[in-house]
């Protein structure tokens, strides 16, 4: 045996650094690195750059005056690595899509499936990750951190704090007139802060789901009752058609110069073209459009915390049933028959668990063949979801060419994206125009309708958004504004004054009317109801008499 092989491994080089110096190095590749949708913002928003300077240098300091309290021994570094993956996927969807990441983006996440979150798993994500959240978080196990001992740690991280806090307090009063004028108009500013928000909102929906698990939705409409027959005796039969992320921009029924509803156009069908919606996700939209609260009072608690629509017309004796082909009803269908059409994964129509909405509409046919009382069916559209845009229709229907066909949109050109956007329109216009005319076929039994509202729009690029969820306050329109379809057979048209449909149709409209407006249609009366909220009650024969 040789001497060399008797000494021992040459260990490996690691370099050494005091805990305060890399909490502040950290804290400040954050800020430089991982906020490139929050500074260029801020530099939108500053008219003076001596005041953005100042809110910079502050708020920099703060977020290093955060890490080093958090400089401890066996936590710094658990700590930085947290931050540093969190931080990386959080940039990847706010400078990418214009993503806010709020609680109720955390929400919508949490509850969306593995087929809709595949799409977002794109080689670049996983790149991004790579580079800007694995590699740095390899060199922070890497490092050697000296700690100092107790007492002269505790000294010397008090002494730092109170010294960047005061510079943080000497940069805010500096610049406090801009400062407050900027966050005051641009609230959507310190929503893209990074990782600090993020990762705050995912702490208050941790908090908030687990305090959710204990409610109990308090009985509503119990009084709820059909007033009466229909004038044929045959039963009603109302179809809610509860469209994903159709914005109204994009439907010809409203003006769009490119004609994406070519077969509504031939139905005597009414179109509100000025309907908002309660949210900018499905999780806030579905509950709160099918609540009897409006958007001004809505909110998640308060959802859960009471029955639905669906609740109320079963009260009433109208049989009631979901099907679904998106995320879930998102607690709107607890107390009623559900299907999925997503979880069956009929090959003839779906493919790794997304499915064409056919799948639902080639089953209307046996439901209506079933149907012997007043009936109420909800279908929940995949639509028009992105950003898999090219996936949301058959071939088919790839009338606007070329379109996008990568989930990374930003790599597309902005025509191609609304190409493909606008063909997921034209194939839900065929959807619709389906189940119109198997009612149709269908009347000679039933006494039928159809309510189509789409949950919430879509960002294509404009202002530097992509996608959906913005925060209210500051979403654009082609979030928030949607389609909005009604059609009624002859037998319940006859009741209603078509002048009076088509006057109430160029009014404003919004989610907080398909509570009221499905059950006037289905003639329910209950003192839950309010006759202002139904598009359709002052036009019934005889309402004002």
């Amino acid at each position: 045996m040789s001497l060399e092989s008797l000494r021992p491994a040459r260990a490996i080089y690691r370099p050494r650094l005091g805990s305060i110096t890399l909490a502040i190095l950290s804290a400040l590749y954050f800020m430089i690195f991982a906020n490139r949708t929050f500074w260029a913002r801020a530099y939108s928003y500053f008219d003076s750059h001596l005041a953005l300077a100042a809110f910079g240098l502050g708020l920099t300091c703060l977020f290093c005056a955060l890490i080093v309290t958090l400089s401890v021994k066996y936590l710094l570094k658990p700590v930085l690595v947290f931050l540093l993956i969190s931080a990386a996927a959080a940039s990847w969807f706010m400078d990418g899509f214009g993503t806010v990441i709020d609680v109720d983006m955390i929400r919508n996440a949490a509850q969306t499936t593995p087929a809709e979150a595949g799409h977002l798993m794109t080689p670049g994500f996983l790149l991004h990750m790579l580079v800007w959240g694995l590699l740095p978080s390899l060199l922070v196990c890497w490092v050697v951190i000296e700690h100092r001992r107790f007492l002269s740690k505790f000294g010397w991280n008090l002494l730092t704090i109170a010294l960047l806090l005061l510079l943080a307090l000497a940069c805010a009063v500096s610049a406090s007139r801009s400062i407050a004028a900027v966050t005051r108009m641009h609230k959507d500013l310190m929503l893209t802060l990074n990782p600090l928000l993020p990762i705050g909102s995912a702490a208050v929906f941790a908090l908030a789901s687990e305090a959710d698990k204990n409610i109990v939705a308090k009985p509503l409409g119990t009084d709820a009752r059909v007033a009466g027959p229909s004038p044929s005796g045959k039963p009603r039969v109302l179809i809610i058609v509860t469209g994903e992320t159709a914005r109204a921009e994009n439907f010809s029924l409203g003006g769009y110069a490119r004609e994406t509803n070519p077969e509504l156009a031939k139905l005597d069908i009414t179109y509100f073209p000025q309907t908002s919606s309660c949210g900018t996700a499905t999780a806030v939209s579905v509950p709160c459009m099918f609540s009897n609260l409006t958007r001004a009072n809505y909110s998640h608690r308060g959802g859960l915390a009471n029955e639905n629509l669906l609740d109320v017309l079963g009260h009433a004796g109208v049989k009631t049933e979901w099907w679904d082909n998106n995320t879930g009803s998102k607690g709107v269908a607890e107390r009623t028959v559900y299907k999925s059409f997503s979880d069956a994964n009929d090959p003839r129509y779906c493919v790794k668990n997304e499915c064409l909405d056919e799948g639902m509409v080639a089953q209307l046919e046996g439901w209506l063949a079933n149907v012997k009382q007043d009936s109420v069916l909800v279908i929940h559209q995949l639509g028009s979801h992105g950003p898999a845009y090219s996936q949301r229709h058959p071939p088919a229907f790839t009338r606007f060419t070329p379109e996008c066909t990568n989930s990374e949109l930003g790599s597309c050109k902005p025509e191609d994206i609304v190409n493909a956007y606008d063909n997921t329109i034209l194939y839900t216009d065929h959807i619709l125009a389906s189940v119109i005319n198997i009612l149709k076929a269908h009347q000679g039994g039933i006494e039928p309708a159809m309510i189509y509202m789409s949950d919430h729009g879509e960002s294509l690029g404009e202002h530097g958004l992509y996608l959906h969820g913005a925060p209210y306050i500051v979403a654009p329109s082609q979030q928030t504004h949607v389609p909005f379809v009604l059609w009624q057979g002859p037998g319940m048209k006859s009741a209603i004054d078509p002048a009076c449909v088509s006057a109430r149709a160029a009014e404003p409209a919004s989610h907080d009317n398909l509570f009221h407006t499905a059950l006037g249609v289905m003639n329910v009366t209950t003192s839950v109801y309010e006759s202002k909220l139904d598009v359709l009650a002052s036009c019934r024969k005889g309402a004002g008499s």
